[in-house]
């Protein structure tokens, strides 16, 4: 029987890309085809339902009951009109994943029966009732012990700033999703709020800058970083199917040392998946800018244009989903885990994060008078307070048993939150810390104030390099979250970023205000207050070599958080600092956070967990067998050696094999050791009834004990004849196009 590892490898070297149907429309013709926008609004809903429901939408007005049947309807008669013949509720849970559960629109029509199958008692209906709430099982999903099993009831309801779409032939309704007794059990609910608490906060220091500002909004770019591999390979590795990543695998005499695949011309079968999951996508109106080739062999990226930050995560979301289905479509699947091969670069899922007002201004873009340069660096600063305060915070809302493999390895963001700002901005900071206060501004009587401040370019962006090692980077004119791991939910990032940030404005806000009440202007105020922000936060700003072992002692000194446990990191959501920040800004309160820590762990235990045992069923059902025959083979071969040479003349000339022979008996023996003390590892965990406890003993107690056994089965791999080895290696896996 041929060895499937070189059946999958040559189908997978026999395909050709599929033709994908070139649009005859422009991208922006077709774009926002499949979502119910304005436009299909002003279409398929009167005027005045369409004013009320935009009111909500911008302003925030109150959704008025009496309007809902009528926006329900609109939605029914677009969905139908553009094929779709059911609804569902589309929200995220904390699985990391989303949910839908799909109705018909087909209902009984008032009075209907049935008698004699009468066709005309059914009719299509969406109600407002069922638009704006549905009732999910709420038990059925993560809620970390907020209410028992048996207390099953939560409610699914309706966000009208993120538009509806259609996926297939399901009209998706973006939703919240709380339990009966009203916590959050998905991340849209608190996201939602982090992004007010922001917004209000922002709008009042903003104000003393422009009193026209209302809104204050954030935006979010995200750029997705995902590998693919040939469906074929992929199903030939129990690893990757069930965990995501390969739990083993000798890196292949040529990895990315030569850097030719990155920004490198893309392959012909990946371009025709980038280009029908663009078409896909812009239809879903997510709007894709970026493609190419990421650093390492068959790793790539999307990003899209900026947008508000609600919506971006819900298209971040639909997009995840969207590039698995269409990956099978050919022939590939994607790679989401953030690191799914060793020795080579990981991905991430870098958050472009900044603050805009409803007026056009970018907050955390620099301007051209000395106003408003001082309102660009009040809100450069109060972001690091927010970050510098937060670290540890920061630090958890990105943590996970995925991401913990790619943090810290010479290759992303470190586990150490710090913030790069470059030299430009780094100086002007230091310029107004350090001069007189008297010689930072004079002033002018009725002229108002001439502030001593260097006149900064509108772009930064070339005045300084960049810095990727560190994971809060400023870029020019936002900041780059780039410690989000690919497969996050990235809204859990913007909630603990959010909130810090808000904090730090109404804290900013509260002392400049109690200096005016005190007599002081406004202006002297707010440049006192900036001159304590700017020396408190400075421990957060660094500019160095992030993944140094001299940066790790150097945090340290500044008091910034350096733990690397995993299950540790998270009880960063529980320090009392993190909890009065959430419930002052009205984002989590404590028993939502404790129900997510304890999703948090038991989801960390769940994912060590599936792996060890992947790793110990291929450890003996795969490697050592395979590994045993090997080594039959070369005993037959010495055997037989000596029965020709003769015994003396036979042994001396069959030493090589002699010595693989020893080897591998020595290696499948410590595997099989190593693989039982794993087992014995897990028993011991799994008997522990705290969740925390238990996922800090999977961390410190089961987690090594895979590396140890992946080393003895990376050796092998490098031993056993190439003809015998099951599993598609990494130069298969990585470089099939």
């Amino acid at each position: 029987m041929a060895n499937l590892r070189f059946k999958v490898v040559a189908e997978a070297f026999r395909k050709r890309p599929l033709d994908v149907e070139r649009r005859k429309e422009r991208p922006s013709e077709y774009f926002g085809k499949l979502v119910f926008t304005r436009e299909k609004m002003q279409r398929y809903l009167s005027e005045d339902v369409y004013k009320k429901l935009v009111d909500v939408i911008d302003n925030g007005a109150k959704l008025d009951s009496s309007i809902a049947d009528a926006v329900a309807e609109g939605m029914r008669a677009w969905a139908m009109d553009n094929g779709a013949t059911h609804y569902t509720h589309w929200f995220q849970p904390l699985n990391e994943g989303t949910a839908e559960k799909h109705d018909a629109f087909i209902e009984r029509a008032e009075g209907g029966h049935n008698e004699g199958g009468d066709e005309a008692t059914m009719v299509e209906r969406l109600s407002g009732k069922l638009l704006m709430q549905q009732e999910p099982d709420a038990s059925s999903f993560p809620s970390g012990g907020i209410r028992a099993t048996f207390e099953a009831r939560g409610y699914s309801a309706w966000d009208p700033t993120s538009p509806v779409f259609i996926i297939d032939d399901t009209l998706c309704i973006p939703t919240i999703f709380i339990s009966y007794t009203g916590e959050a059990l998905d991340y849209k609910a608190p996201l939602k709020r982090a992004l007010r608490a922001v917004n209000e906060a922002a709008a009042t220091v903003a104000r003393y800058f422009d009193d026209s500002v209302e809104r204050v909004v954030s935006n979010l770019g995200w750029e997705q970083e995902y590998f693919l591999v040939d469906e074929g390979l992929y199903s030939a590795r129990p690893d990757l199917m069930l965990t995501g990543r390969t739990l083993m695998g000798h890196e292949s005499a040529k990895n990315q040392q030569m850097d030719d695949h990155y920004f490198g011309i893309i392959p012909d079968r990946v371009q025709a998946f980038m280009k029908d999951l663009e078409h896909q996508a812009l239809e879903l109106a997510i709007p894709c800018k970026t493609r190419h080739n990421e650093a390492a062999p068959n790793q790539f990226e999307l990003a899209p244009i900026y947008e508000e930050a609600n919506l971006a995560v819900d298209h971040n979301m639909q997009l995840m989903s969207l590039m698995k289905r269409v990956a099978r479509k050919h022939g590939f699947r994607v790679l989401l885990h953030e690191k799914p091969f060793a020795g080579i670069n990981g991905s991430g899922k870098h958050c472009n994060w900044s603050l805009s007002t409803d007026t056009g201004t970018l907050l955390h873009a620099p301007g051209k008078t000395a106003e408003q340069n001082l309102r660009f660096v009040v809100f450069v600063v109060e972001t690091l307070m927010g970050v510098y305060h937060h670290n540890g915070l920061l630090k958890a809302s990105i943590m996970s048993a995925t991401n913990a493999h790619r943090l810290g390895s010479n290759e992303a963001p470190p586990a150490i939150i710090s913030s790069f700002l470059g030299k430009q901005v780094n100086e002007l900071l230091e310029h107004i810390e350090k001069a007189d206060r008297d010689d930072l501004f004079n002033m002018k009587g009725k002229q108002g104030m001439s502030l001593d401040i260097p006149e900064i370019p509108e772009l930064l962006i070339d005045n300084t390099d960049r810095n990727r090692t560190s994971p809060f980077a400023f870029t020019g004119n936002r900041f780059e979250f780039r410690a989000v791991g690919s497969e996050a939910n990235c809204a859990s990032a913007m909630i603990a970023l959010s909130g810090a940030v808000a904090e730090a404005l109404v804290n900013f806000h509260e002392r400049v205000n109690r200096l005016i009440t005190e007599g002081q202007d406004k202006t002297s105020a707010i440049i006192d207050v900036l001159r304590d922000d700017i020396r408190t936060s400075k421990p957060i700003r660094f500019d160095g070599n992030g993944y140094s072992k001299e940066w790790v002692e150097e945090a340290t000194r500044r008091g910034l958080d350096v733990e690397r446990s995993c299950p540790v990191i998270f009880d960063r959501y529980l320090d009392d600092d993190s909890v009065k920040m959430f419930e002052r800004l009205g984002i989590m309160t404590r028993k939502e956070l404790e129900a997510r820590n304890e999703v948090k762990w038991d989801t960390y235990t769940k994912k060590i967990q599936i792996e060890a045992r992947v790793l110990g069923d291929l450890s003996l059902n795969h490697i050592i067998p395979v590994a045993t025959e090997y080594q039959t083979r070369l005993a037959t071969g010495v055997r037989s050696m000596m029965e020709v040479m003769g015994e003396e003349e036979g042994r001396q000339l069959s030493q090589r094999n002699i010595k693989l022979i020893r080897e591998i008996a020595e290696r499948t023996q410590v595997i099989e050791t190593k693989v039982e003390e794993l087992v014995e590892a897990r028993k011991q965990a799994n008997r522990i009834v705290s969740e925390r406890e238990k996922a800090i003993a999977y961390h410190d107690n089961v987690e090594p004990k895979m590396g140890d056994i992946r080393y003895q089965i990376d050796k092998l791999e490098l031993i056993v004849a190439d003809e015998l080895w099951t599993l598609p290696k990494y130069r298969e896996l990585l470089f099939i196009r």
